[in-house]
């Protein structure tokens, strides 16, 4: 058996009939099209991973500057803050 249940006697026929059709010259263009078209794909991909990846590295990753470290407030302080309400 070969591709999905066809048999290498089928897909010689079919190799045959295709090259009776179109002659071997033209098989040849196509094929050399088609290689051309998959190369500049291939380019085409690399360019832009190679775009993204230059991307990445110039936005090193900035962490904002404080003049002044301040903790933020602990729950007890926010109790001692809070007004109570006056004794009845």
């Amino acid at each position: 058996m070969g591709f999905g249940g066809i048999s290498i006697w089928s897909l010689l026929l079919i190799l045959a009939i295709v090259m009776l059709l179109f002659g071997t010259k033209k098989l040849r263009n196509i094929g050399t099209d088609l290689g051309g078209a998959i190369r500049g794909f291939k380019q085409a991909l690399d360019e832009g991973q190679a775009e993204r990846h230059n991307e990445r590295s110039d936005e090193a990753p900035r962490i904002p500057q404080r003049d002044s470290v301040e903790s933020p407030p602990s729950s007890s302080d926010a109790r001692k803050t809070r007004e109570e309400p006056p004794p009845l």
